[in-house]
């Protein structure tokens, strides 16, 4: 077996990244075929020059012999000052360690001296003939003085040991899920998982019991209002009877979001189920975004067919033009950042650059397989046409709306819905991110599932409770927002991309910056179509029960 190096804008071994200059890689290094998930997760992945074959001690073996120029002490210096440490995998199994270290001799920066760590002990365990565990330290006398800027002649050795343990190879991955060579340890907070289901019961209890007793009153008031004389005037949400149901403005567009919202809620529940059943390897992100790309570009019939039911429902009548519009919502803004982001990598000469192979894998498959599949989903929508189902008629002029306070407007509303949906994924956010843009390691979907489940019940309670109160004020304007409501959890989760960008990471420059926020804006984008659509859908079964459990004229 042989090492693999991975060399990516946050990893240096022998091999300098971008950023920081080229470093010559020699001509016995030999690249690793990567998948296309690996390719797109921005992975460089290398035969590193150690020979680490089964149950073979070595000792001192001379791994590669370097004359490092002028420049590339600089460049190594540059890493150590910046804490870059180098990743590797051997049996799937990740190995980490520091480039060099730093002794501080004054509190002026040109008194500290730099060295290059030149010596590498191997501890790998073994179980019968299966490879266990593997770990990595240096030795801190075996060093090169990087200080001064002058050419050096190095040679990295290394050290192999083979040990024998008794864990069994099913468990070999869980001393990797608390990893103590990071900063942080990957720890789930479980206190703040069960914080959150409580939370959501609570106030899942709350909700029901406030919706059943004044849900209750109104109608024995309605019965009561029956057998009175027919000059007493309808209150609150029963107003509006006849205008609850009439269509919103922008119906194409509307439909078009909840088109693009169903796709992105079954993607969503898809790449759980994957997570759940162990497809995805904690160390081959790869699978992921593989997995992400190929499910999006089949879920693409899902957008045809919501959209245009929907949009015929709402008795629309260019549904070709809503169909390219569905198409377009979501991966219009994608694909133009995605090539805004591939712009910027190459001006950089960055490994986050796609070669051309990969870009023209991925047109294809949105061409041959994304497109057919949408415009057939939309096809089968046009011919299964169902009318809109309204227990009530609609009149044919609409009331007016009262006036309103100002709380009670889309902003603050919006402002209000998304609080406790992102109070309940807070705690979540911040391992998801570590393991997104950083090298955590993140395994328990089945807690992620849980989490899930809580903020889609979290985000239909809220946006039925204020879709309620906007009703009993008498503003049957209720259909996009609740889905301005449902959504604005995606607002949050995306102002939170602010905090950790500053307060958790140490990126830096414009390539990390526009990477971050761009791909993040996207993904909060996403969040904000599907979390809508969840808002509206509640909403919708909400307003179709009360209406139904009156009697209508």
């Amino acid at each position: 077996m042989q090492l693999i190096i991975a060399t990516k804008l946050e990893i240096l071994f022998l091999y300098m990244p971008t950023r920081l200059g080229h470093f010559p890689i020699p001509d016995y290094v030999k690249e690793k075929k990567e998948t296309l998930g690996e390719v797109l997760n921005g992975d460089c992945l290398v035969n590193a020059p150690y020979k680490l074959e089964f149950r073979i001690d070595k000792d001192s073996q001379v791994a590669c012999r370097k004359n490092l120029t002028r420049e590339e002490v600089i460049q190594f210096r540059t890493a150590i000052k910046r804490d870059y440490y180098f990743q590797m995998y051997y049996d799937d199994l990740p190995i980490w360690g520091f480039l060099g270290r730093i002794d501080r001799l004054g509190t002026a920066v040109p008194n500290d001296r730099f060295f290059l760590f030149m010596h590498v002990h191997f501890d790998i365990f073994f179980n019968k003939d299966r490879v266990i565990e593997v770990s990595s330290h240096v030795d801190y006398t075996h060093v090169v003085d990087l200080t001064e800027d002058r050419e050096l002649l190095v040679e990295f050795i290394y050290n192999v040991n083979w040990k024998e343990t008794k864990i069994p190879f099913e468990k070999r991955m869980e001393k990797y899920l608390q990893s103590s060579f990071l900063p942080h340890h990957l720890d789930i907070h479980w206190s703040a998982i069960m914080n959150s289901c409580i939370t959501v019961l609570i106030l899942t209890g709350c909700f029901v019991t406030f919706y059943m007793r004044v849900l209750k009153k109104d109608f024995m008031e309605r019965t009561y209002n029956e057998v009175l004389t027919d000059d007493q005037e309808e209150k609150g949400w029963k107003y509006i009877l006849g205008d609850v149901f009439r269509y919103p403005n922008h119906r194409s567009l509307i439909a078009a979001v909840l088109g693009s919202g169903t796709q992105l809620f079954i993607l969503t529940i898809l790449i759980m189920i994957l997570g759940l059943v162990g497809v995805f390897y904690p160390y081959n992100r790869g699978n992921l975004l593989m997995a992400l790309v190929f499910i999006y570009a089949i879920t693409s019939g899902i957008v045809g067919y919501s959209s245009t039911t929907f949009y015929h429902q709402l008795e629309g009548t260019n549904w070709v033009r809503n169909l390219l519009f569905a198409g377009c919502l979501f991966s219009g803004p994608l694909l133009f950042t995605f090539c805004l982001l591939q712009t910027v990598a190459i001006s950089y000469k960055a490994n986050a650059a796609l070669p051309f192979g990969t870009i023209l894998v991925l047109v294809l498959l949105l061409t041959f397989v994304a497109f057919p599949l949408l415009v057939l989903g939309g096809i089968v929508g046009k011919n299964n046409q169902t009318e809109f189902q309204a227990p009530c008629h609609t009149t044919k002029c609409p009331r007016d709306i009262p006036p309103l306070r100002w709380y009670r407007g889309v902003l603050p509303q919006m402002a209000l819905a998304g609080i406790l949906p992102f109070a309940v994924v807070y705690t979540e956010l911040y391992y998801i991110f570590a393991s997104v843009w950083g090298h955590r390691i993140y395994t328990i979907y089945s807690i992620l599932f849980v989490v899930f489940i809580i903020l889609l019940i979290a985000t239909a309670l809220v946006t039925v409770a204020l879709t309620y109160f906007q009703l009993a004020a008498e503003d049957h304007q209720w259909w996009w927002r609740s889905f301005l409501c449902g959504g604005s959890t995606g607002l949050y989760i995306f102002g939170y991309c602010f905090y950790y960008y500053y307060a958790r990471t140490d990126m830096q420059g414009f390539l990390q910056t526009s990477f971050f926020f761009g791909y993040m804006a996207c993904i909060c984008y996403g969040f904000f179509l599907m979390l809508g659509t969840v808002g509206f859908i509640a909403s919708l079964l909400f307003v179709r029960h009360i209406y139904g459990s009156i009697k209508c004229d």
